[in-house]
């Protein structure tokens, strides 16, 4: 198994060095947080003399007595060296009992840089301010960018070869391991199991487990489609299950809390207002779906739709659907002062998708970038000041 240090990520936490917040790596199971931590480590040991290493993995059974906040506590004052900076390493932090109560004790204290991760059902974006009082920082890990996938299957030069195999093996690094098919995507399945009926059912006592897989693979099905908890209540309902939309609302959410799916709300751009009447929700991973799905409504338009959605959040933008009069702009992503609108299809050689494709992007009438992103297998070209670009290219740009 190849091994690739995910630069972008581990600069991160290098500029967040020595600052006063707890750090914390959060990401869907299997995405790489322990992985990266450890490399940290390994880059502190090599560059600072001067420092003490406090290390707990969880999943060790090296620490299997201290996984009770009091014990955990203990352990970490008991290896403070007052002579050096103290850097504080939790792994699977949601293991340990009350964990949050032992790490914000030793937070306040003021003499540790903190670090943690855990699994993304314990550790969700939503609950951080709730389970720590202190300062914190949340380092979002995603699955392996198209970047990494090439970084990683070094030997092969042919970018479109590797792009095939990309939108159907996706990010979860750890699937790369198996050369039978059957086995990779049992990795993944498995992976999906556990976070959606083992995390969430666990996390939250929920109940109506048929709902929330039913829930799951509808929205997995109908990536970058317009929907809304009355729709899908609609559908699950016919298939002579039972359920409301109070219930669908709230499993969404559980589900894009545990970075399964990722929800981009509409804007109005004319009218600069937020739409609420539905939503489009996103995978984490193409392979992901694949895996559980098979190529079952392969709609490769809408898959390489996800793989743009993810990849911007990746690069740190906001993302949201941009409504124009009665047209449909894919992303409108922004990040800082920094503003792209954005149109993804599979094929424009036709001149009606391609057409389709452009006139919404012609309407808006500000100076902000606009592109379309498609297979081309073409060099960037414009088009009435539009840039065109092959996905490969566009997704390999740094």
């Amino acid at each position: 198994m190849n091994k690739i240090i995910r630069k972008k990520y581990l600069d991160r936490i290098k500029g967040l060095k020595d600052t006063p917040d707890i750090k914390i790596i959060t990401g869907i199971r299997r995405s790489g947080k322990s992985i990266l931590m450890q490399d940290y480590v390994e880059f502190l040991k090599e560059e600072f003399k001067d420092t003490n290493i406090i290390f707990v993995d969880f999943m060790d059974l090296e620490f299997e007595d201290i996984k009770e906040y009091h014990a955990l506590h203990k352990y970490i004052e008991e290896r403070y060296d007052d002579k050096k900076k103290n850097y504080v390493f939790v792994d699977e932090v949601q293991l340990c009992l009350d964990f949050e109560l032992a790490i914000n004790s030793l937070h306040s204290k003021k003499k540790y840089d903190i670090y943690i991760t855990g699994s993304n059902a314990f550790l969700l974006s939503a609950d951080l301010a709730t389970l720590f009082t202190g300062r914190y920082i949340e380092i979002h890990v995603f699955p392996f960018s198209f970047q990494e996938f090439c970084d990683y299957y070094d030997e092969e030069n042919d970018k479109d070869k590797l792009f095939e195999e990309y939108y159907m093996k996706g990010g979860l690094s750890g699937s790369y391991s198996y050369s039978n098919e059957l086995d990779r995507t049992t990795y993944i399945r498995e992976v999906y199991e556990t976070i959606v009926n083992r995390d969430l059912v666990q996390k939250y006592n929920l109940v109506d487990t048929q709902v929330l897989r039913q829930l799951s693979e509808f929205l997995m099905d109908n990536i970058s489609n317009l929907t809304s908890p009355n729709k899908i209540t609609d559908i699950i309902k016919a298939n002579k299950v039972s359920t409301n939309h109070v219930t669908i609302g709230k499993y969404i959410k559980y589900l894009c809390m545990a970075f399964v799916f990722y929800d981009i709300k509409r804007y109005d751009i004319r009218g600069k207002k937020y739409l609420e009447t539905s939503d489009k929700f996103y995978m984490c991973d193409t392979g992901m779906r694949y895996a559980i799905l098979g190529t079952r409504n392969m709609d490769y338009g809408r898959v390489f739709e996800n793989i743009v959605c993810i990849e911007l959040l990746r690069r740190g933008y906001d993302v949201y659907v941009g409504k124009l009069y009665q047209k449909e702009i894919d992303f409108v992503a922004q990040r800082g002062s920094e503003k792209i609108y954005i149109q993804v299809s599979d094929d424009i050689s036709n001149q009606e998708t391609f057409k389709r494709e452009y006139i919404p992007l012609l309407q808006i009438k500000d100076a902000f970038p606009k592109i379309i992103i498609a297979r081309t297998k073409h060099p960037k070209y414009t088009y009435e000041g539009i840039c065109i670009y092959d996905i490969v290219e566009w997704l390999l740009q740094q």
